[in-house]
């Protein structure tokens, strides 16, 4: 369906008429300003149902009013992106425009179209799914020409990455609603085939801190499991660090922060319960052993003791020699 912005080609086959064609701009109302005729409205029609409008139009005022509309320049594709993805939003997909040319809806992320919009595409562009995503339930709801109704579908993501099946990544256009559902339980294996494909975010951020050799925050693959997050830290300190004190800061979207332990356990199967696929900004924090708090006890009682030794002892034999 023809909308606002969508840039037009207006020819007539008489040679005689062709003044009368020219560039046609469907303006923010849906209307379009044509020579002999003024304002028609446009917006809400297909191209062959606009090309019959106009040449019903044209008929009184030409002998000849065949002529050719064709769409040269298309408007912004803005695409709703909600559910489990990383950055939910509006997002707009439109060529690279010239100078003074109109841009897309304010509040919309702006992203240049590189082929064929689709429900991978527009996930890709929402930063990917979440680890909570079930690619099986992908509802896509599209407006139809009835003015306040729309159209629905659910789409499973999960059919084409097992088997190539295209007709669950169809092409989106304007005004389409995707929403990726939540996952109940999703089972270890669908986690790492989602991990493995192109629907979850190429790296994520997490930060390794308390008794591991190298604390910090690293850049890991999406989904990278717990256990090996702490072996790309360096592992657990020796004798300092709590093996079975491993604790887990996740900050939710609405604000909260959930914390749960597990265990040092090194080629453990990715799991929920042993070994759960990371997220971004996820925290891990390595807790001292009972040795590691005595130790630093000890430290924090000796030092002071032979720092304060060491001063009497100064003192004393300064003492004695003047």
């Amino acid at each position: 369906m023809l909308g606002p912005g969508d840039g037009l080609q207006l020819s007539f086959l008489d040679p005689s008429a062709r003044d009368v064609g020219g560039p046609v701009l469907i303006l923010p109302d849906g209307t379009s300003t044509l020579a002999l005729l003024g304002s028609v409205q446009l917006s809400g029609l297909s191209l062959s149902q606009a090309s019959r409008w106009l040449t019903s139009l044209y008929s009184r005022h030409l002998v000849r009013p065949e002529l050719i509309l064709s769409l040269i320049r298309p408007r912004p594709v803005q695409v709703s992106v909600l559910g489990e993805v990383n950055r939910p939003g509006l997002y707009s997909f439109a060529a690279a425009r010239g100078a003074g040319e109109p841009g897309s809806a304010a509040g919309a992320v702006n992203l240049p179209i590189t082929g064929l919009i689709t429900p991978v595409s527009a996930i890709q562009a929402a930063g990917g799914i979440t680890l909570d995503a079930d690619i099986r339930r992908v509802i896509l709801r599209r407006p139809a020409a009835a003015a306040g109704s729309e159209r629905q579908i659910e789409l499973n993501l999960a059919e084409l990455l097992r088997s190539g099946d295209q007709r669950q990544n169809p092409i989106l256009f304007d005004g389409d609603t995707l929403t990726i559902a939540r996952a109940e339980r999703p089972l270890p294996r669908e986690v790492i085939e989602i991990g493995a494909s192109n629907l979850s975010p190429a790296l994520i951020s997490v930060t390794v801190l308390g008794e591991v050799k190298m604390p910090g925050t690293l850049a890991l693959p999406a989904n990278t499991p717990l256990q090996e997050a702490l072996t790309r830290a360096g592992g657990p300190n020796d004798w300092r660090a709590d093996r079975g004190q491993i604790e887990l800061v996740r900050l939710n979207r609405d604000g909260t922060a959930t914390r749960e332990f597990y265990s040092y356990r090194p080629g453990q199967n990715i799991s929920a319960g042993f070994n759960p696929p990371l997220r971004d900004r996820d925290t891990l924090i390595v807790r001292r052993s009972a040795y590691g708090q005595t130790l630093d006890l000890l430290n924090q009682l000796v030092v002071p003791l032979v720092q304060l030794t060491n001063t009497l002892y100064f003192y004393n034999f300064w003492g004695r020699n003047n």
